[in-house]
């Protein structure tokens, strides 16, 4: 049986509006690694897409997106394609639970409980996670950026549990079993909210024990698998508005070139800045949208009007965050260009002097 998705009707304003999030999502996902999905999943949803709609929709832009970003990341030998294949595996096990769980809340509360679930997981997840990630990332800062293993990875690394595995581009041996929590982790996450990456990503970096420019790499090949699989399922369900798809996915494929390129040029915890920063603005904008949902399923009874300010309130922060994401990436890459300019003057071969005449 087909639940019945509410497609909202696009206006031009929307339609920009779409394609810079779109942009957004993609140089945050070339950059961080996620599918950038945090930003655009709520991006969608600030403007009424119902949560199984946007989160369907935003799954279905994100392998063509995933598979450029890897494939830009791969040629700066970023990726290891044999981590993100294995854990791939489990993540999309991961895909098909969450689906159903996103089905039977559909069934069961119709949109208001499907949006009040996706708006309560962002909120959790990206609290507890881009809290995390953000004081991790100032206590690498203040050690002059240098990323040190966590002590829980080197603790499981020392697991021998076979088949053990070695990853030769992250430099890592962990036994395989330790990488399936991981994996499935990411995937129900990805098929819940459409987001896997800030759960993949600092699952590889603090479980598994890569750097976060190889985790953030490699989960772009964990993003196509699980986005190719998720797709097919969510499609036969009809909640993928193609429209959103392409808008989003046209803007995508400029940003996540973008963002590849700007890992080149920035420290390692930068990319952590990035993803914190991002996440903790984006659960405050989520916050302020679960009023409404509690209101429409009669949990609470608010004033319209406060209702209507909090939802303002709520697009306005979202908003700021794109933009926030979006100048500490670039500033990143203009202050990464200018130092290798510099790099390369002050070790430039002297210019022979010309004989004089």
């Amino acid at each position: 049986m087909h639940e019945v998705a509410n497609f909202i009707d696009l206006n031009l304003i929307m339609i920009i509006y779409l394609f810079l999030v779109g942009f957004v999502g993609g140089l945050v996902s070339g950059f961080i690694g996620s599918g950038g999905a945090f930003v655009l999943t709520p991006g969608m949803m600030s403007l009424g897409v119902p949560g199984a709609v946007a989160v369907a929709s935003n799954m279905c832009h994100k392998f063509p997106k995933a598979l450029v970003g890897a494939i830009k990341r791969y040629k700066y030998g970023q990726v290891d394609i044999k981590l993100g294949l294995i854990m791939a595996v489990s993540a999309t096990v991961g895909v098909q639970i969450g689906i159903q769980i996103q089905h039977a809340i559909l069934a069961r509360w119709g949109q208001s409980g499907s949006n009040l679930y996706v708006s309560l997981a962002f909120v959790l997840i990206l609290v507890t996670v881009g809290g995390y990630v953000f004081r991790d990332a100032r206590k690498c800062a203040r050690s002059g950026g240098v990323e040190v293993v966590s002590a829980l990875a080197k603790k499981l690394q020392k697991i021998h549990l076979p088949p053990m595995i070695y990853f030769k581009t992250a430099d890592v041996k962990i036994s395989l079993w330790l990488t399936i929590p991981v994996g499935l982790a990411t995937g129900m996450l990805a098929a819940t909210i459409a987001v896997g990456g800030f759960i993949g990503v600092p699952g590889m970096i603090y479980v598994i024990g890569t750097s976060s420019l190889i985790a953030s790499a490699s989960e772009l090949v964990i993003a196509f698998v699980m986005g190719l699989g998720g797709s097919i399922n969510w499609g036969f369900h009809g909640l993928i508005d193609i429209r959103l798809t392409l808008i989003i996915l046209a803007g995508s494929l400029f940003g996540v070139q973008l963002g590849a390129i700007g890992t080149t040029y920035v420290k390692d915890h930068m990319i952590k800045v990035v993803m914190g920063t991002i996440m903790l603005m984006v659960a405050v904008s989520r916050a302020l949208a679960i009023p409404k949902y509690l209101n429409e399923l009669d949990v609470i009874q608010m004033d319209p009007a406060v209702i209507s300010l909090m939802t303002q309130t709520s697009f306005v922060i979202m908003v700021t965050a794109l933009l926030v994401g979006t100048v500490i990436i670039l500033v990143g890459i203009w202050k990464g260009r200018k130092a290798e300019k510099k790099d390369r003057l002050l070790h430039a071969p002297p210019i022979p002097e010309t004989a004089s005449h």
